[in-house]
């Protein structure tokens, strides 16, 4: 690979909002990466102390009011499916289908949950283990970067 087509896949990140690439080819391997690393950013919130108690009186506000607090709860129950690309997240496979998964179905494996359009191919995104859905943290027919949260499944 030349530098002009590494020029090139750079044009190509920039004109479709791209913030990962990485080619593999037989002896040569490309990886770039453009903007804050959230992988860095998610360990380091994670390392935080304060942002548990900072998200616990806010769930038990809604409590006294009656029935927000489940959903609430939920929400952080399970563990996060991911994007892997970036793209724009489709819930359903057309605009006049259902969508593939609500909170409560039940998944196994491999099944299809959503769509992620990345320069005109839809990708399917499928289940890496079975379980239900108990949140759908994406919303239909956004943007959504690699490594979003699309979903939480216990």
């Amino acid at each position: 690979m030349d530098l002009q087509e590494i020029r090139r896949i750079v044009e190509l990140m920039n004109e479709h909002g791209l913030t990962h690439f990485d080619l593999t080819k037989k002896d040569f391997h490309l990886k770039l990466k453009k903007g804050p690393d959230f992988d860095d950013l998610r360990g380091l919130l994670a390392s935080l102390p304060s942002a548990p108690a900072a998200a616990a009186p806010a769930i038990s506000a809604p409590a006294a009011t009656g029935s927000a607090a489940p959903a609430t709860v939920a929400a952080a129950e399970g563990s996060e499916i991911t994007s892997p690309m970036v793209g724009t997240f489709y819930r359903k496979p057309a605009p006049d289908a259902p969508n593939f998964v609500e909170v409560g179905s039940t998944v196994s494996e491999g099944q299809t949950l959503c769509i992620i359009e990345a320069m005109k191919v839809m990708n399917e995104i499928k289940a890496e283990k079975s379980g239900t859905i108990c949140a759908l943290v994406a919303e239909d027919a956004t943007p959504v970067q690699y490594g979003d949260v699309l979903f939480r499944i216990k």
